[in-house]
């Protein structure tokens, strides 16, 4: 595969593209297609906005991509790391400028995801629970880049506060399975206060998106067949459960359980 598709892991570039127009969808739902400039362009902005993501971080962890990740162009020494340096930053302000001929709403969301993201990859990243809090919210983020395509926040706000939720009790569960290989590098949360204790924060994050995924059904912004949500609730109780056993299960069921929910908000608008 050419150095750069894979420097920017152009696949990651589609499924966030698709992530995008989905989000736009639930937003907006059949309306979402008169918008259909702004989401062509939004589809532009989330693949520039990928690729810099993903060249920053094989710049940042070009050392460690040595061992973790030696196939990657850098470590291959098939690209230099001021190019994918370069690449960083320019895929981050491309994405910024483009998403300003959108609309000055859509700009600011993803300018304060471009800070997010250098902030996470220089300086976040080894800091433990607060870098967990980084990439929740831009986990969440996805859904409110949808709406401000379409112009309607009225459905994502909850949604992205559900994701943001859900994304902190993975993020814990997979610093608690990662905890032999993280010490020297990174402080992370079950470091600072055991891996009991971090389950035990792990778990309440997975068990507040249910609770919190009543709320479109008593707001009334979805039709009846959000209810199929209860499926997700289901794994993410069983991702609180199983966190304390077997953090990599709740690490993976948590991704099934987020795709399950995401599957609901769409049906929800349908």
């Amino acid at each position: 595969m050419n150095r750069y598709l894979r420097l920017f892991r152009f696949g990651n570039g589609l499924m966030g593209a698709v992530g995008v127009l989905i989000a736009a969808f639930i937003a907006g739902g059949y309306e979402a297609a008169d918008h259909w400039p702004n989401l062509i362009a939004g589809v532009f902005v989330i693949l520039s906005f990928v690729a810099g993501g993903n060249a920053l971080n094989d710049y940042i962890d070009r050392d460690l991509d040595k061992t973790a990740h030696p196939d990657r162009p850098l470590p291959t020494g098939e690209l230099q790391p001021a190019t994918a340096k370069y690449c960083g930053v320019g895929g981050l302000v491309l994405a910024v400028l483009l998403s300003f001929l959108i609309s000055w709403i859509v700009a600011a969301v993803v300018a304060a995801a471009a800070v997010l993201m250098v902030s996470y990859e220089t300086l976040l990243k080894q800091r433990g629970f607060i870098g967990n809090l980084c990439i929740a919210v831009l986990t969440g983020m996805i859904f409110l880049f949808g709406g401000s395509l379409v112009e309607d926040f009225s459905r994502v706000w909850v949604l992205t506060l559900l994701a943001f939720l859900v994304s902190v009790g993975r993020e814990i569960a997979k610093d608690i399975e990662d905890l032999a290989g993280d010490k020297g590098c990174r402080r992370t949360l079950p470091m600072t206060i055991g891996t009991r204790n971090a389950a035990v924060v792990s778990a309440v994050f997975f068990i507040l998106g249910p609770v919190l995924s009543f709320l479109p059904l008593a707001q009334g912004i979805f039709n009846v067949f959000y209810c199929t949500v209860l499926v997700a609730d289901a794994i993410f109780i069983y991702c609180a459960v199983v966190v304390f056993s077997n953090p990599h299960k709740a690490e993976k069921y948590a991704k099934l359980a987020m795709l399950a929910a995401l599957v609901s908000f769409v049906l929800g608008v349908i």
